[in-house]
């Protein structure tokens, strides 16, 4: 296997893109934070004393998307088209699950953009409830679809679940 972020010397390089064909590309990641009852409730219940936990980890998502070329290293950065990033509640586990969606016209994918946002609107959640739960747990961040560019297109499914 070649890697492509070295030269023939070995040194780090950024990927040399420029003969690539831009294509419409798009990248869905998750992961979730589980949390005790207390605590998701009061996220649910919108009484946590450092405001509306969801929105402002929706808004961290966001400007985490923006940000990836500047916290990743030799990561392209990317004329973004959209992004969004959902909750989803987990009631029976007390966990929260973060969907982040990425696209844009290009020659490089949006995967590790999606990725990024998913963490850091997670790692928000954290933040904002730390005071009332300390023990949360972030986990399963992951790729779920990526569409567009040479390979094509890529979907998980259960059969890729690392045991």
């Amino acid at each position: 296997m070649e890697f492509t972020h070295f030269d023939a010397k070995g040194n780090a390089v950024m990927v040399d893109v420029s003969n690539k064909k831009s294509t419409s590309r798009i990248a869905v990641a998750v992961g979730r934070i589980r949390m005790d009852n207390v605590c998701f409730a009061a996220v649910c219940e919108g009484t946590v004393k450092k405001g509306d936990v969801l929105s402002i980890a929706q808004i961290g998502g966001i400007m985490g998307v923006k940000r990836t070329s500047e916290l990743i290293p030799l990561c392209h950065v990317l004329n973004l088209t959209t992004c969004s990033v959902t909750f989803s509640l987990c009631p029976e586990t007390s966990e929260i699950e973060a969907r982040c969606t990425v696209k844009c016209e290009g020659v490089t994918g949006v995967e590790m953009e999606a990725l990024m946002g998913v963490s850091v609107a997670l790692l928000t959640i954290y933040d904002m409830c730390k005071a009332v739960y300390k023990r949360m747990e972030i986990s399963g961040i992951h790729l779920v679809e990526k569409i567009g560019g040479k390979s094509g297109h890529f979907l998980y499914t259960e059969k890729d679940v690392i045991q």
